[in-house]
């Protein structure tokens, strides 16, 4: 990883090949995104299961966690406008639209796979109207400036290959006064846990993954994606440097995940 803590490096002289990480394996730039598309191909139609089984179902209390900290409006006198990035099945999104009145979601998943799942879930309940589905690329988003009161990004910052360019589109189409959140797997700092978590992480999850999706290696590189993450306080960095204000971050679970929040003021 690059030392201020993104995804990329930049190119050390002329002609020199931009490098991204894809797990432990170092990749051209350009190659990383259809690299990672192809996992979330492998693993679209049983991704939320295979993250009940792998997070023991914790995954679900720590998005209900995202959404308390967001504290979406209840009522409104206007429709409050969420985005969420790589949101793909719909999960932080239809949370977010059934805790409120007058809000309207919109998922942007650059995984069309993805994206189809959460379009069938919407409608099953009954969420066709108030959630739209874009495809779309968290490095470069098909919205305006200034757009949104709410941009959520769930489990997914991590694979984008350049996590500074993500972040600053984030802000970009954030409104004055509007939230940023990100919910992401992180660095352990709970000591006998830390190795706990390597052991089941590493020996577990993808032969998990192969018994319920068939595809082991693609959770091998969501394990090792995880550990090529910037810890908490390098990644509140970056959101500063964003243009972020306020930014905090609180762990969850000993570490092994963590909501950031930060305000375009």
């Amino acid at each position: 990883m690059a030392g201020d803590g993104t995804d990329s490096s930049a190119a050390a002289g002329a002609g020199t090949t931009e490098q991204a990480s894809f797990g432990f394996r170092t990749v051209a730039l350009g190659e990383k995104q259809g690299m990672v598309d192809h996992v979330f191909h492998q693993v679209a139609s049983r991704y939320d299961l295979m993250n009940d089984l792998m997070s023991g179902g914790m995954h679900r209390l720590w998005k209900d966690a995202m959404v308390s900290w967001i504290a979406p409006p209840r009522k409104s006198r206007r429709t409050w406008r969420l985005l969420d990035v790589a949101g793909g099945t719909g999960d932080i999104a239809t949370r977010i639209v059934e805790s409120g009145e007058r809000i309207e979601a919109t998922v942007c998943d650059i995984n069309n796979s993805m994206l189809t799942v959460g379009r069938d879930r919407a409608a099953m309940r009954g969420h066709a109207h108030d959630i739209r589905f874009a495809q779309g690329n968290a490095e470069s988003l098909p919205f305006p400036d200034n757009h949104f009161d709410a941009y959520t990004i769930a489990f997914g910052i991590r694979n984008v290959p350049r996590i500074q360019v993500a972040l600053d589109e984030a802000f970009r189409v954030l409104k004055r006064g509007g939230r940023f959140m990100c919910l992401e797997f992180t660095q352990v700092d709970v000591p006998v846990l830390d190795r706990i978590y390597d052991l089941y992480s590493f020996n577990v999850i993808p032969r998990m993954g192969q018994a319920v999706t068939g595809d082991g290696d693609s959770y091998q590189y969501l394990v090792e994606s995880i550990r090529q993450f910037p810890n908490q306080a390098r990644f509140a960095h970056m959101i500063g440097k964003a243009g972020f204000s306020r930014v905090d971050y609180r762990n969850l679970s000993g570490g092994i995940a963590a909501l950031h929040s930060g305000w375009k003021l």
